[in-house]
């Protein structure tokens, strides 16, 4: 493990909080909580926690003794000093005279002795840190301590290996009484340098920041070196198919078989999941290893993954080229599996609990698959990396161990307790969810004009979003680079969506250009090259999104931008208004085809947008035509407005909303009733 303290970095971060009016040891800690946190193998995604013990005035004016420690919610690799908020130490202190302590009533302490109320709850482990006597503290989930000590003989592997630079401290779920166990063996150890928790992490203690962090390196580096020692040959490989599945083919096979049903039934899902894949030579070691229904189902690496990852994961059959429909049936059969053991773990834990527990969804969040890689499962894209990074920590940290020993972390009943822990829970479950959140939107032409503000539209409402387009240089979020012309092209691109978040829940097909030229004159090269882009590009956008909402089973949605032109016809403006009259009823040929896969398409018919279609020289030769001003031009409709591409994007929004809306039409223009169906 790299020491990457910088004596001149320190006295910069010292210098920049200086001119905040922060002092030298928040500063500090800022800095070396940032190395800590910026380096995976011993922090992800909110684990671990620091602290610093300082002094600082309260309301009065008095200088008082205060503990800076993490707060909920921030990570270790991008903290800021709000995300170290100052609680009074001696009340703390105090505290560790009780004999037991709720969750919620040291919640309650912590916060009521915040110095500014507006700060965010102090991690759980604050007593913990408060009980130390040292003034700088560092805790990280180090893969290397954890494969070190998730072992039968991990108390007596670390014994070995650290001697009296360390204190062993045994299993003791995060709170209360792991802060008096904690305090009670560093009290016996004055001298050590850091605590080894047990199948949890470790600890560094230190004078100063450098201090800590130093030792922190240090002791993480002798687990690295002592695991470096092992070579036991691990992981003999299974017989996989000669012809694996692809991550695109099976990702939406195993969307729809997790997704939850509504309870009234029908193809739209109470609770779907996004993805997130991973493959590389190490997953495809464990996963494909022989012993991987062993190793893979003991629990995770260290308790609070089991917040974000469940105790267990999924494992699906080895998927094979062209025998789709076996690997869904077998997949379908484990699932069931793994839902029926779910819910025996929660019956045989739950009633042993003061207070009873609400069951969570027996989902998994990680899905191994042997012969090609394993899924993070989430809520969100977010979610679904976090689990996916998680998984890969385990990877990493279980063949450690079994190239050590062999692999056993806490007890089950110790993994409900956290997985089931109610301020973890909470913290979950604080915010609520947009209304297309866990759908997943791919809008073509989204670079620019309606398509980019549809994109940002869908993205407000929650979902996670794809751009497709020529150039997407100016896109924002994910964004695909795609001539829709070419089908080799739109079928790379899906297939990159699906296995990039496993599926696809609604396209909004949007992209097209405006040719021009009379009917009897213009040249076929034009009248082609427009039916290109405005008509088979929508065909083959739509029949790659079919093809894989098919796949799911969960239904799906198809909208196109249809145009005026579908419907009233400009002068000089065929090779334009065709295509898009063909599109038009390829929306509702697709309704009335696809309408018994839970699939809906519906068409919106805008006019004088002000977009690449129409732009501002256009609608200046089109105004001065009619002897209209450009206001008047763009606001020609019936109700005097001019309509803007968030306008359309709304529209777009409002039809994905409309699970019962198939086959329809929607105007956009202010009123034109030329282009009215009728």
């Amino acid at each position: 493990m790299q020491n990457l303290w910088s004596a001149s970095d320190a006295n910069d971060a010292i210098a920049r909080h200086a001119a905040k009016g922060i002092g030298r040891d928040l500063a500090l800690r800022v800095y070396t909580t940032r190395l800590l946190g910026g380096e995976p193998r011993l922090v992800l995604h909110g684990g671990g926690n620091t602290s610093v013990k300082t002094r600082m005035a309260d309301i009065t004016g008095a200088t008082i003794d205060v503990l800076c420690v993490k707060g909920s919610g921030w990570d270790m690799g991008t903290i800021e000093a709000p995300g170290l908020p100052a609680v009074r130490l001696d009340p703390l202190r105090e505290l560790q005279g009780l004999q037991a302590l709720s969750d919620e009533d040291m919640v309650n302490v912590q916060r009521s002795n915040l110095l500014d109320a507006k700060s965010p709850n102090p991690s759980v482990e604050t007593l913990l840190h408060a009980f130390l006597p040292h003034i700088f503290i560092d805790h990280t989930h180090s893969n290397a301590v954890l494969a070190l000590t998730d072992q039968p003989d991990g108390e007596a592997l670390a014994a070995d290996l650290y001697g009296k630079r360390a204190a062993l401290v045994p299993y003791v779920m995060p709170g209360f009484a792991l802060a008096k166990k904690t305090a009670e063996i560093a009290s016996a150890h004055p001298d050590v340098e850091g605590l080894i928790l047990l199948k949890h992490g470790i600890f560094s203690m230190g004078a100063t920041a450098e201090e800590a962090y130093v030792r922190m390196i240090d002791l993480v580096t002798m687990a690295e070196q002592r695991l470096a020692k092992a070579t036991r040959k691990i992981f003999p490989g299974v017989s996989l198919p000669a012809q694996p599945a692809t991550a695109a083919e099976v990702a939406p096979i195993l969307r729809g078989l997790l997704s939850l049903p509504a309870k009234s039934g029908g193809r739209e899902a109470a609770q779907r999941f996004v993805f997130e894949f991973r493959s590389n030579p190490a997953i495809l070691a464990y996963v494909n290893g022989t012993e991987v229904a062993r190793y893979s189902q003991q629990g995770p690496v260290t308790p609070d993954h089991a917040i974000r990852t469940k105790g267990t994961p999924l494992i699906a059959p080895a998927p094979e080229a062209g025998k789709l429909d076996a690997f869904k049936t077998a997949t379908k059969a484990a699932l069931d599996t793994f839902a029926a053991d779910y819910h025996a773990y929660f019956g045989r834990h739950n009633g042993k609990q003061i207070v009873a527990r609400k069951e969570l969804d027996p989902i998994p969040r990680v899905v191994l698959v042997p012969g090609l890689g394993l899924f993070g499962v989430g809520n969100s894209a977010k979610d679904a990396k976090i689990a996916a990074d998680l998984a890969e920590t385990t990877v990493e940290v279980v063949t450690d161990a079994e190239r050590l020993g062999t692999y056993e972390c806490i007890p089950e009943p110790d993994i409900f307790d956290i997985e089931y822990w109610s301020l973890e829970q909470a913290k979950l479950n604080s915010a609520a969810e947009k209304p297309l959140a866990r759908r997943i939107v791919v809008v073509t032409g989204g670079a620019s004009g309606i398509g980019a503000a549809t994109a940002a539209a869908f993205t407000r409402e929650g979902a996670e979003v794809v751009v497709l387009d020529r150039d997407v240089s100016k896109a924002k979020g994910f964004a695909i680079a795609c001539d829709l012309t070419d089908p080799a092209q739109v079928r790379a691109a899906f297939d990159r969506i699906a296995a990039t978040y496993g599926g696809v829940d609604i396209v909004v097909s949007n992209a097209g250009a405006a040719w021009q030229g009379r009917i009897g004159d213009v040249d076929e090269a034009t009248l082609r090259q427009s039916f290109e882009l405005n008509f088979w590009a929508h065909q083959s956008v739509a029949q790659n999104a079919v093809r894989i909402m098919r796949a799911q089973g969960l239904g799906g949605c198809l909208l196109f931008n249809a145009s005026k032109q579908a419907v009233n016809p400009g002068p000089d403006f065929g090779p334009y208004g065709l295509p898009k009259a063909a599109t038009l009823f390829l929306s509702r040929q697709y309704a009335l085809d696809h309408g018994a896969d839970g699939i809906r398409s519906n068409a919106l018919n805008a006019d004088r947008i002000r977009t690449g279609l129409l732009n501002d020289e256009m609608i200046a030769q089109r105004s001065k035509a009619r002897g209209l001003s450009e206001a008047d031009y763009m606001g020609g409709n019936l109700l005097g407005l001019e309509v803007t591409a968030d306008d359309v994007a709304q529209a777009f929004v409002s039809l994905a909303k409309a699970t019962k809306t198939t086959g329809a039409v929607i105007t956009v223009d202010g009123g034109n009733i030329a282009a009215a169906l009728r």
